[in-house]
């Protein structure tokens, strides 16, 4: 999974590039955990993938529902930004369970999504 954080605008993006494995939340959350602390929160949070990859094992999707429990009200907004269906989905489902403002965009329009999540 490839990682970035963009002091600047306090933004995270993450491209999932193969079925979510645990090491890939613990990657994630290496990285951004020390932005939380300099800042009380992250700004946001870009997750982009062309069509969503699944995870690696159950073990890997009860890493992610820990990642999302452990850091969801230190995030200010996330942006899912994919062609898969689930992304509407996640959208509408994790608006219940989650206090950052999410939002679905097309692949296509990383760019709004980016934008959006920084408070353009």
């Amino acid at each position: 999974m490839k990682v970035l954080y963009d002091e600047a605008t306090n933004v995270a993006s993450v491209w999932p590039e193969a079925p979510l494995s645990e090491a890939d939340f613990v990657d994630v959350a290496t990285r951004i955990d020390p932005a939380i602390e300099r800042h009380g929160e992250l700004k946001g949070l870009v997750i982009a993938t062309d069509s969503f990859p699944g995870w690696e094992s159950f073990s890997a999707l009860v890493h992610h529902l820990r990642f999302v429990r452990d850091h969801h009200r230190a995030v200010r907004r996330v942006a899912l930004v994919t062609d898969s269906s689930l992304g509407i989905l996640a959208e509408k489902i994790a608006d219940h369970f989650v206090s950052a403002e999410i939002r679905h965009f097309p692949f296509a329009e990383i760019t709004r999504a980016q934008q959006w999540v920084a408070g353009e």
